[in-house]
């Protein structure tokens, strides 16, 4: 489409609305895609309030920025009026340290995590980095599934170090939220030895939960709500009665509720609402379910009313 004046003004209203502005799929609540969820988790960590733009929602303005910016993919990051880059260009950014750098004064402060290494890990740790290369230092990370991962290398830019007894630690700045309290040991167990790292910050895993038991435990308050995190195309087609569409508005209802309220998603087969179980699990969430199979399971299994599609 002709980038018109009038999208041209649009646009560069919106990107010097505020300080960091990123367009992306969905919102800093629910991104929709992997490359803008990992733009989101990378910002979440360096600054505290930044806008975004779904550009999901509007069809002119998705076309007229690709024009605009000549840059043919989302998510875009904009940085006081100016273009970064794409999730990759702000990944490698990140990596090396420069975005703190373009960010600027936007930055926070950042305090390195409580870690506790035990003796009998600090042990292992120091015997690995006197066969490793001269300077290197252990690296703890925590990716999003909450998954952590011990590794030797170079010191890296941007991470938070730690100094242990007689050797450094360091955490990435995207792992550093999440570390705190984390506990290293090393263990001798009937499989063998190894490290042990327990985190009190890792949240329940998502409940699958069958067609049939979650409408019993629907019935019997166990779960106190369902969301539907379909199209309204898709609701048009078929819907759960009393499921509850997750839209912003939804995001923000269910943002306010107690941590320990019992909460339940779906969609069409099981898929989309698991990755929506895991986002409330990452907000602190701890009794999340994921209905296992759908719609389609509810629509076989519960009440054939509900239409297949």
């Amino acid at each position: 489409m002709t980038l018109t004046p009038e999208l041209r003004q649009k646009i560069e209203q919106i990107i010097t609305s505020a300080p960091v502005v990123l367009f992306m799929k969905g919102s800093r609540s629910f991104p929709q895609c992997g490359f803008s969820a990992s733009v989101v988790n990378i910002l979440n960590t360096l600054i505290p309030q930044y806008a975004t733009v779904n550009i999901l929602a509007d069809a002119d303005l998705r076309n007229g920025l690709k024009e605009y910016s000549n840059w043919p993919t989302f998510p875009q990051l904009f940085v006081k009026g100016e273009l970064v880059g794409g999730a990759d260009i702000v990944r490698q950014l990140h990596e090396s340290g420069e975005l703190t750098q373009v960010l600027g004064d936007l930055v926070k402060a950042a305090e390195p995590p409580k870690v506790t290494i035990t003796p009998a890990a600090a042990e292992v740790l120091k015997a690995a980095l006197a066969d490793a290369g001269a300077g290197d230092v252990v690296h703890l990370s925590i990716d999003g599934r909450w998954e952590p991962s011990l590794d030797l290398g170079a010191p890296e830019k941007g991470s938070l170090s730690l100094a242990q007894d007689g050797f450094t630690l360091q955490v990435d700045a995207a792992s550093a939220g999440r570390a705190g309290g984390v506990v290293i040991d090393f263990v001798q167990g009937a499989s063998g030895a190894g490290f042990k790292i327990e985190n009190p910050n890792r949240p329940a895993s998502v409940k699958q939960v069958p067609a049939k038991e979650l409408a019993a435990m629907l019935k019997d308050g166990r779960v106190k709500e369902l969301f539907d995190v379909r199209t309204p195309k898709e609701r048009d087609l078929a819907t759960i009665e009393g499921a509850r569409l997750l839209d912003d508005a939804t995001m923000a209802y269910i943002e306010g509720l107690p941590k320990d309220t019992p909460i339940a998603f779906h969609c069409h087969h099981g898929g989309r609402s698991q990755n929506a179980a895991e986002h409330f699990l990452q907000k602190g969430f701890k009794n999340v379910y994921n209905l296992t199979g759908g719609i389609e399971a509810w629509s076989k299994d519960v009440d054939p009313k509900v239409p297949r599609y």
